[in-house]
């Protein structure tokens, strides 16, 4: 038996808001979509177009008020060949919420505060 990760989810508020700041922030894009006819809720994957694992996005009709994430003691985690210039990226977006100069990484927000951790693919 072997199990294979395949994707996170984080659900949205603003499904749009939130495909903008993937696709500007981490050059993340649709690759799928689930919408039922009464279009309660909607699900997108996200990939980032180098690996196999992908983000859900999934936004609820329904819910109006913004989701609780504990202690954000949890995130997402990206390795990139180019540091400088995705923090340079990140900085210019206003998005970057905490840095570890002594690690050698940082974290960003999306717009519904989820973090995700940005490494330098050599370090």
């Amino acid at each position: 038996m072997k199990f294979r990760m395949v994707h996170n989810n984080f659900n949205v508020l603003d499904l749009e808001k939130s495909l903008k700041f993937y696709a500007e922030a981490f050059d993340m894009h649709e690759v799928r979509r689930i919408e039922p006819d009464d279009k309660s809720f909607i699900i997108v994957y996200l990939s980032d177009g180098n690996s196999a694992h992908q983000l859900e996005l999934t936004w609820l009709r329904d819910r109006n008020t913004p989701y609780d994430l504990g202690e954000d003691e949890f995130h997402l985690a990206f390795k990139v060949d180019d540091y400088a210039a995705a923090h340079a990226r990140h900085e210019k977006m206003g998005c970057i919420c905490y840095e570890n100069p002594a690690m050698g990484i940082y974290f960003c927000e999306d717009p519904d505060h989820y973090w995700l951790e940005v490494i330098p693919e050599k370090r």
